[in-house]
C-alpha cells in the first residue's frame, strides 16, 4: 500500500505488533481499538493515560532508542512527516516498514483514518470515526456561519516566541473557526518579535498549552506590551491534534467561541 508521502510501504499481512511514533496517531489507534497491537510509543504519547505504563516507551518524535525498538520487532512502525526527522526514518526502515502521514488539512486527517482503517483490518470503525467528525464539522460550520472573522495570532513557543503559519494543519483548523491568521504570508512555524504584532494588528491572541505550556505569567508578560490586546490560553490538543480528537475538538471550538 502507499503512505501520504505516495511511498509504497510492503506490508504482507494485517501487522499485529506496532510501533507509533506520533501522539495523535497512537490516540487514533486506541479509538480504532488496536490497543492491544500496540507495543511502543513516545514519552508524549499521552493518551489514554495509562498507556505509557503499558506499553513499551522508546524515546521522543525527534529521538528514539532504535536498540528499543527492534527489540519489540514491530511489524510496522508509524511515523508523519513533520514530527519525526529524515535521518530516524531511514534507521526505522532497516528495522520494519515505516508508513508516514503528512498532514496539512481535514482532507488529510480523514484520509489517513482510512488508511489505517484498511491497512489494521478495522474499515468499519475508521469509517465511524470518519462519518462523526464529517457531522461535527457540518454542525460547527452552520453555528459559524454569522460569526465575524477575527485576526488571530498563534503562539506555539515562547523564547524565541515562535507562531504557527501556513502550511500547518493549525492553520487549517483556525479557518475553521473563523480565525484570519495573521501570518498567513509566510509558512510552517516562524520565529517572530513581539514587535511585529503593532503593524498586524490581531484582535486576539491565542497562546497554545502544547508544545510551550503558556500559562497567566506569560499573558502577564504580554500584557506589560499589548495591554489592549485580548490574549486567551487554548487547547492545543484541539488545534493540532489531526487523529480522532477531532471527534472532541469540534465541543471544545464551540465552547471557546462562545467565550470570545
Amino acid at each position: 500500500m502507499k503512505d501520504q508521502l505516495n511511498r509504497t510501504v510492503s506490508i504482507l499481512q494485517t501487522p499485529k505488533r506496532i510501533v507509533s511514533l506520533v501522539p495523535s496517531q497512537t490516540e487514533l489507534l486506541v479509538d480504532l481499538g488496536l490497543m492491544d497491537t500496540i507495543v511502543g510509543v513516545t514519552k508524549f504519547c499521552v493518551h489514554p493515560k495509562q498507556l505509557r505504563k503499558e506499553k513499551a516507551v522508546v524515546g521522543g518524535t525527534k529521538q528514539v532508542h532504535f536498540d528499543k525498538i527492534k527489540a519489540l520487532k514491530p511489524d510496522i512502525i508509524l511515523c508523519n512527516k513533520e514530527e519525526n526527522t529524515k535521518e530516524m526514518i531511514s534507521e526505522l526502515e532497516q528495522i520494519a516498514p515505516v508508513h508516514i502521514s503528512d498532514i496539512y488539512t481535514i482532507e488529510d486527517s480523514l484520509e489517513l483514518m482510512k488508511m489505517y482503517g484498511e491497512l489494521f483490518d478495522v474499515t468499519e470503525k475508521s469509517q465511524s470515526i470518519i462519518d462523526e467528525i464529517k457531522m461535527k464539522i457540518k454542525a460547527f460550520d452552520e453555528l459559524m456561519t454569522d460569526q465575524p472573522k477575527l485576526k488571530v495570532a498563534y503562539f506555539i513557543w515562547k523564547k524565541p516566541w515562535m507562531v504557527a503559519a501556513s502550511q500547518t494543519f493549525i492553520n487549517e483548523i483556525l479557518s475553521l473557526n473563523n480565525f484570519e491568521n495573521i501570518y498567513q504570508d509566510v509558512n510552517r512555524y516562524p520565529e517572530i518579535k513581539l514587535s511585529e504584532l503593532k503593524n498586524k494588528q490581531p484582535d486576539i491572541v491565542l497562546f497554545s498549552s502544547e508544545p510551550y505550556p503558556f500559562n497567566d505569567n506569560d499573558i502577564k508578560e504580554f500584557k506589560s506590551v499589548y495591554p489592549e490586546i485580548k490574549v486567551i490560553i487554548v487547547d492545543g490538543e484541539a488545534f493540532s491534534w489531526y487523529g480522532s480528537r477531532l471527534v472532541k475538538a469540534f465541543d471544545y471550538f464551540e465552547e471557546l467561541q462562545k467565550s470570545i
